[in-house]
């Protein structure tokens, strides 16, 4: 069971991967007729169809909970004050497993907001020393 479980998390994590970089399961079957390559199994992207059915409602309990965001900070994680209701309304039976999904994705989104900061703020920091660098102190007659 657990294995089933660890795979199962494999699969969104590959299906999420291959999103943010904009391969989906049709681009990739395109991609392969076009080369004139056989499409593998193990390289297709995986879509929604192919999660089991508690990772699909912990995507969607997810993406209905509200973020908690700072300025300086960027996103912290996720406000899971109603987080029972989506429980009862999902009828979720393995808690620990919605649980553990629900705290992957969390995690998930927490370091791709601090890795985006950190991307603003380096190319900020490069920004201004390299505009100090360009300018020519200015020197008056004397």
């Amino acid at each position: 069971m657990e294995s089933q479980k660890d795979e199962a998390l494999k699969r969104l994590e590959r299906m999420l991967d291959n999103a943010d970089s904009g391969m989906t399961r049709e681009r990739y079957l395109e991609m392969c007729e076009q080369m004139g390559n056989e499409p593998l199994d193990e390289e297709i992207p995986p879509n929604y169809e192919d999660l089991p059915e508690i990772i699909i409602s912990a995507l969607t309990t997810f993406s209905v909970l509200g973020d908690r965001v700072y300025p300086d900070v960027g996103y912290t994680g996720k406000d899971y004050t109603n987080l029972d209701h989506y429980i009862d309304l999902f009828a979720i039976d393995d808690k620990e497993y919605f649980m553990s999904i629900l705290s992957w994705l969390d995690s998930r989104m927490i370091k791709k907001s601090s890795d985006e900061l950190k991307k603003q703020h380096d190319k900020l920091k490069r920004q201004s020393s390299g505009s100090k660098r360009n300018q020519t102190p200015y020197q008056g007659r004397g």
